[in-house]
């Protein structure tokens, strides 16, 4: 099924090259809807290239342009625009076409790509925090439009769960440890003993000695310390795969860095002999003396003391994920103080003869009110499992108020999808790259641009449905008699339209935004057509363009991660 982007661009080429213009043109939403639905500025292009007239060109351009089947006459407007006005037959035919297509006009990639996609990414023996959202619901969302898409994704939990911070940890665990705290909150306990390790080592000798020796036994392959690391790693774990339970977020694997070490001193050996390394002050390092910008940052792939890093483990990460898994596309979603790492990690990889695909998708940070990075009162991070329950319970709060004749099941089931999905829906609505200050009253509103609002536009929906009862008939026509029905009309046509575009740079804010617009042209079109009083035919084409437009709610939030209630 095609879109009306799609058909006008394909004329638009063939005119193009009926009138002598070997140039391909690109047709797109109009940016104000009072001169037409679609646009192309292509005339002003090759006026400007050519200094030639470029309301000249567009009329050269418009008399080749056969597209009488979906569009009105095209006009041209200003220095030379061409704009496209869809007719309303064409737009109800369409939006008959949607209620029979499963996938709603979305059309599968091409081509299609193996992707690891690598988010998330925890440490062990800390608590996730505030910060982790960014990447994690980034991630889970390009995976399931990726999925979507007909991509084959493989969504890479990459854990840290190797370091020098582990001595620390085993020599807390040893001679710190209160085993009653742990089995209370053993993150936090674990987080207490490597504080009170750390600032000891800070005025102690003997301390600071004692943890190098843990950290020496543990990678020497000590079975005591070995046998305490993997508690640690578990602990962690458990209280990763209860925070991903409370976000709907899925891993097909979870690799943490010590699924690399094996792997690390065949890496350094490679690059070596390669000479893709050298040695440098008694550490192997990686240079890139003709980049500018990496001229005097080296990539050291092993220290001078026989020791890996991240970059070494990093290196084996990017070959495991080609050769094991057949990976042609990486995509990491970190933070961007990380850049000039994956720079290096990614360029090493290309002078390695590696042709995959590789992005590092960053996104800026989560602020407080006071525009700083987001803590507590007492300056630490913002422990992620406290800022999901508060979510619930002022989700609950908000459902009680409106609704308190629900059932406790149910108020506790709507305050889940309520409270998350505004949490999700107040990042991923934002484009990646903005900070934005984190607001409990903003984003859990019923007004403006929040999940709270597209949720509640989906429910309403559904009310109509269940005063109907029974099953509806879609009908085999529809009927767009007012300009509200014809906008709503045109503005789910664009679904199939934004979702691909949403992975040409990585911009789910793309697709919520379309969503509020969407919710906006459905309460337009509520407000102004009644539905169940309408008489027939008017009645079910009322009812089928409601049943599309909570259809795409449905499935538009469902690929941000964001769940739909039946009730609020």
């Amino acid at each position: 099924m095609q879109t009306f982007q799609d058909l006008l661009t394909r004329q638009l080429s063939r005119a193009l090259s009926a009138a002598g213009f070997v140039v391909a043109g690109e047709v797109v939403p109009a940016s104000d809807p009072r001169f037409g639905d679609y646009q192309t500025n292509v005339a002003l292009l090759l006026a400007k290239e050519r200094g030639d007239n470029p309301r000249a060109v567009a009329k050269k351009i418009i008399a080749q342009l056969e597209i009488a089947e979906w569009s009105d006459p095209p006009t041209i407007a200003g220095a030379g625009f061409i704009n496209f006005h869809l007719k309303p037959e064409a737009v109800a035919k369409h939006a008959a076409q949607l209620l029979n297509n499963a996938r709603l006009g979305v059309p599968l990639a091409e081509p299609l790509h193996r992707i690891v996609i690598d988010f998330g990414s925890p440490n062990v023996a800390k608590p996730m925090h505030v910060g982790h959202i960014r990447s994690t619901v980034l991630g889970d969302a390009l995976a399931r439009i990726a999925s979507f898409l007909g991509h084959d994704v493989i969504r890479d939990n990459h854990i840290g769960d190797w370091g020098t911070q582990f001595g620390m940890v085993i020599y807390g665990w040893k001679n710190l440890l209160d085993r009653e705290a742990l089995a209370r909150d053993p993150i936090a306990e674990l987080v207490r003993i490597y504080k009170q390790t750390n600032e000891l080592s800070k005025t102690d000798a003997s301390v600071r000695d004692a943890c190098r020796t843990e950290l020496v036994r543990l990678q020497s392959g000590d079975e005591e310390n070995l046998l305490i690391w993997k508690e640690c790693v578990a602990l962690s774990m458990k209280e990763f795969e209860a925070a991903y339970e409370i976000l709907d977020i899925h891993y097909d694997i979870q690799r943490g860095e010590s699924f690399y070490n094996e792997r690390l001193p065949a890496i350094v050996e490679r690059l070596l002999k390669s000479g893709l390394a050298e040695i440098s002050e008694g550490a192997v390092c990686v240079f890139f003396r003709e980049i500018p910008e990496l001229a005097d940052r080296p990539c050291i792939i092993q220290k001078s003391d026989g020791g890996f890093n991240y970059a070494t483990t990093d290196i084996a990460t990017v070959d495991y994920r080609i050769r094991d898994l057949a990976a042609d596309t990486i995509w990491i979603v970190t933070g961007a103080p990380q850049q000039l790492h994956f720079r290096q990690i990614f360029e090493i990889a290309r002078r390695e003869g590696y042709s995959a695909d590789f992005r590092h998708i960053t996104h800026g940070s989560i602020l407080g009110e006071n525009r700083k990075l987001m803590k507590t009162r007492s300056g630490e991070n913002v422990p992620l499992r406290d800022l999901l329950e508060e979510a619930i319970m002022r989700a609950r709060k908000i459902v009680e108020e409106k609704n308190p004749d629900l059932t406790e099941t149910e108020k506790e089931q709507i305050a889940k999808i309520v409270g998350i999905g505004a949490v999700k829906y107040a990042d991923l609505s934002q484009y990646r790259m903005t900070d934005y200050v984190f607001s409990w009253d903003r984003m859990l509103s019923l007004q403006g641009n929040t999940a709270p609002y597209l949720q509640n536009a989906y429910v309403r929906i559904r009310s109509i449905f269940r005063k109907i009862g029974g099953n509806f008939t879609v009908p085999d026509e529809l009927k767009l008699s007012e300009a509200t029905e014809l906008t709503l009309a045109k503005r789910l046509a664009q679904f199939a339209e934004v979702v691909p575009q949403v992975l040409n740079d990585f911009r789910p804010n793309l697709l919520a935004n379309y969503l509020f617009e969407l919710a906006n042209a459905f309460h337009g079109f509520y407000e102004a057509c009644p539905v169940l009083k309408s008489e027939e035919p008017v009645r079910s084409s009322r009812l089928a363009l409601s049943a599309l437009t909570g259809r795409t709610l449905q499935q538009g939030l469902n690929l941000l991660g964001i769940e739909v209630p039946e009730k609020m």
